[in-house]
């Protein structure tokens, strides 16, 4: 019969929840397993607890996706734990220990087993056996505690007992300290009295599993191995030191933000600060508790960075601006949940900077060396997610004095590789690809369109995640966010198939397929264009960078090798006049091709810049192209006279002939904000532009300078080796200049002088300069860049829509 709870018990102030809905013996609620917050960062991102997720939703158009998105964002959803709240439910009061301080618990336990009798988000599917298992016994302890739901009881015994052979199975997926905590639970259906229909001789083999895992963790005694110990003390018991293990309780007065691991020391001593953490959780979410709390943050954070890596963030602009508006304020306050965890305090300082946010690296030191991962619960499991958040927020440096990032990035990206090599089982299967991406292609040498693809294509729809028991957080389908990623992915590769198409009518109409010396790179320059420059809106800034990277291709090697003296003057010449009338002007039929693509296109780029900045700009356009053909006659008579210029010499004039001026500059009056005479004419500005063109134009001599060096061309690496007179080898010319590069690259990255979409653009080009020369000269090389512009412009998107678990 089950046992009545006078409601005197049940109002208990000392647990701080009335439920005058709950009665006994039914254990009926009337209270909404969703709750929402009216107190900090919860105010604003949302809460609530969720049963389940629809995984079929019908293919919608762009806009009611996006509308609906939309809606969802500000949302922090996480699932309802039914292993976590069964240890909720079995917490005593504690005046009055034969009662149970949370019965409403109990009666959200009753009301959500499945039909098969088992409890959990997925008992059905066989990547999470093993987790509707302890889940399912959990659940059923929990009302054995309290001799209530004795059909529900029976039910769940069946499920475990019919299930039970899983448990045993090596290949199945376990949740976090599976092999401590199952155990464990036996042990406590045992003692309770409880018929397991499960043979000794299984118990016994689990009870052996049990200590054959406790030998295999003792033998480690760093502080990671005892914290993870004090995290799965549920499945110890009597035999766990619970005073020890309440040495890890957080200002929040939780263990490890686990409601599972706070409860279990509750049924063992009494603490206030336990107790007030457990009843919060329930007057926040109703009658049950997710499986790790706070976590509205991480949560938040994960939706952004899925959000951005999806590339669909321009349609969330507002609304990520905002989130991340909170979450920097909470940064400013050192929140225990961005402070007291890693994986949190990661993400929040990489998508925090990288959105223009002023956060120190100071934030980061305690991870300087690799010990406080290895002596946590990440480093104890090998956490590869953790880790890999770690490795990211270490490549967001912009100061030089920055240390602790390079120590950062020299631990995690080692600890990466070895696991990576040793492919190992800690969840290292699923996020392989992920990290073996992340480690080829840092995200300061890679393009947005590449990437977008590259997350699209490896996107986990329904991605389970699993602690101790499985769970979902977020108020968004993750479905949605795929759906809106491949029509946003697929609606632009067909606009770049009509605009290089475009682009190569373009030229042939200006007869540049004609100059037998020049390189025909439309398909590339386009590709650079359109892989940063990726929106549809954005049409005219990428035909501009387009059109003019063509005609810098082919001014370069007009001058490098394609003209003689005389027609570079007389191209120069033309482009001092800038006049129409030059028919009887040109030297040959090379310049006449050349000063005339040149003429038409800036006049038409010009003209649509000058209507979309209210003033002319053609002048400007014109006085760029000037700069990098004078730069260029200087190192052509260089070339002629034998020169051997310094290397600053050589830098002076190398930054401007790597030919970016003309390409990056004039985008800029398309991409959104009027530029005012001020800001092209601002010091910083001029900065920006050299900075980006430096590291292009030392990333292109590391690549290029062997076989430069046979062709009796300047380069960088070279001169360094000549000027040091026999004492700068090859190996400390490339190290000397890869350093320039990367301070370079870090000032670019840290300067915030002009509109934000002007800055971003100078950034987009730095990645792509060293996306190009990543490995050789990309540029120059007919293969080397074939399979990165067929991915974005050609190659269909080809999804998966496998149900996955990330541990």
């Amino acid at each position: 019969m089950a046992m009545q709870f006078p409601s005197l018990f049940v109002r208990s102030s000392i647990c701080g929840i009335g439920y005058p809905n709950i009665y006994m013996p039914s254990l009926r609620t009337t209270h909404s397993t969703r709750a929402v917050s009216s107190k900090g960062l919860a105010a604003n991102l949302g809460h609530g607890l969720k049963k389940s997720r629809n995984v079929n939703i019908p293919i919608l158009g762009a806009e009611v996706l996006k509308e609906r998105i939309r809606e969802q964002l500000p949302n922090v959803d996480l699932s309802a734990s039914s292993y976590d709240t069964a240890w909720v439910a079995m917490v005593p009061l504690p005046e009055f220990p034969q009662f149970p301080c949370f019965p409403e618990c109990l009666a959200w336990i009753i009301e959500n087993q499945h039909s098969d009798g088992s409890w959990g988000i997925h008992g059905h599917h066989p990547s999470l056996v093993k987790d509707a298992l302890s889940t399912t016994l959990a659940c059923v302890l929990a009302l054995k505690r309290w001799n209530i739901g004795e059909e529900h009881v029976r039910r769940g015994l069946h499920f475990v007992g019919s299930n039970f052979s899983s448990a045993m199975d090596e290949k199945l997926h376990s949740p976090i300290g599976f092999e401590i905590i199952f155990p464990g639970l036996l042990g406590y259906a045992i003692e309770m009295g409880l018929d397991l229909p499960i043979s000794q001789n299984d118990i016994d083999f689990m009870f052996h599993i049990r200590d054959s895992e406790l030998q295999r963790v003792s033998e480690n005694s760093s502080e990671g191995t005892k914290a993870y110990l004090a995290y799965v003390a549920e499945g110890l018991g009597k035999s766990q030191d619970w005073h020890q293990v309440m040495k890890y309780q957080g200002e929040n007065g939780s263990l490890f933000n686990s409601p599972s691991t706070t409860a279990a020391a509750l049924t063992h001593i009494y603490n206030a600060k336990a107790l007030e953490y457990l009843r919060s959780l329930l007057q926040k979410f109703g009658s049950s508790v997710p499986t790790s709390y706070p976590s509205d943050i991480h949560t938040i954070l994960c939706v952004v960075d899925k959000i951005e890596r999806l590339g669909i963030a321009r349609h969330f602009s507002y609304e990520i601006k905002n989130i991340l508006d909170r979450i920097y304020r909470c940064w400013l306050k050192n929140d225990e949940e961005i402070d007291a965890d890693m994986a949190t305090c990661a993400l929040a300082f990489r998508l925090l900077r990288m959105n223009g946010f002023d956060v120190s690296s100071d934030a980061l030191t305690r991870f300087g060396d690799a010990s406080p991962f290895f002596n946590s619960i990440q480093g104890h499991l090998k956490d590869m997610k953790t880790l890999l958040e770690l490795y990211r927020a270490s490549q967001t440096k912009i100061l030089p004095n920055e240390l602790v990032l390079d120590k950062l990035g020299s631990w995690s990206s080692n600890f990466l590789r070895e696991e990576l090599s040793t492919n190992s089982e800690h969840g290292l299967q699923v996020f392989s690809q992920e990290v073996d991406y992340a480690l080829q292609f840092p995200f300061y040498s890679n393009m947005d369109r590449l990437e977008h693809r590259n997350y699209i294509e490896n996107f986990k729809v329904e991605n389970f995640q699993v602690l101790k028991t499985s769970y979902m957080s977020s108020g968004i389908d993750d479905k949605d966010l795929l759906e809106l990623a491949l029509e946003d992915f697929n609606l632009c590769q067909s606009i770049y198939r009509e605009e290089l198409q475009h682009l190569e009518g373009w030229a042939k109409e200006n007869r540049l397929d004609h100059l037998e010396f020049a390189r025909q790179k439309e398909a590339y320059c386009y590709f650079s264009a359109a892989a940063t420059l990726f929106s549809p809106e954005s049409s005219d800034a990428r035909m501009s960078w387009a059109k003019n990277s063509v005609l810098a291709t082919v001014v370069d090697d007009f001058f490098d090798r394609g003209g003689s003296i005389e027609e570079l003057e007389n191209l120069i010449s033309l482009t001092e006049k800038w006049d129409g009338t030059h028919e009887k002007e040109f030297c040959s039929e090379q310049v006449k091709i050349i000063y005339s693509a040149i003429y038409s296109t800036i006049n038409e780029l010009g003209a649509k810049a000058s209507a979309l900045q209210k003033r002319s700009v053609t002048n400007h356009l014109i006085e760029l192209w000037l700069t990098l053909m004078r730069a260029m006659m200087k190192e052509a008579e260089w070339a002629r006279t034998k020169a051997v210029p310094t290397v600053d010499e050589y830098m002076a004039t190398g930054y401007i002939t790597f030919a970016l001026g003309p390409i990056i500059l004039p985008a800029l009056y398309f991409v959104g904000p009027e530029l005012s005479d001020d800001v092209i004419g601002d010091p910083e500005y001029h900065n920006l532009f050299k900075l980006v063109s430096i590291c292009g134009r030392l990333l292109n001599d590391v690549q290029s300078f062997e076989r430069e060096g046979k062709e009796g061309k300047l380069n960088s690496v070279l001169l360094r080796i000549v000027h040091g007179c026999g004492s700068t080898s090859e190996e400390e010319a490339v190290r000397e200049i890869q350093s320039i590069i990367d301070s370079s690259r870090e000032e670019l990255l840290r300067l915030v002088v002009v509109p934000r979409a002007c800055k971003e653009l100078f950034w987009k080009m730095s990645r792509t300069v060293h996306r190009f020369y990543i490995k050789n000269d990309g540029h120059s090389s007919p293969t080397e860049m074939i399979n990165p512009v067929n991915a974005v412009i050609y190659k269909p998107i080809k999804v998966g829509h496998k149900f996955s678990v990330v541990n």
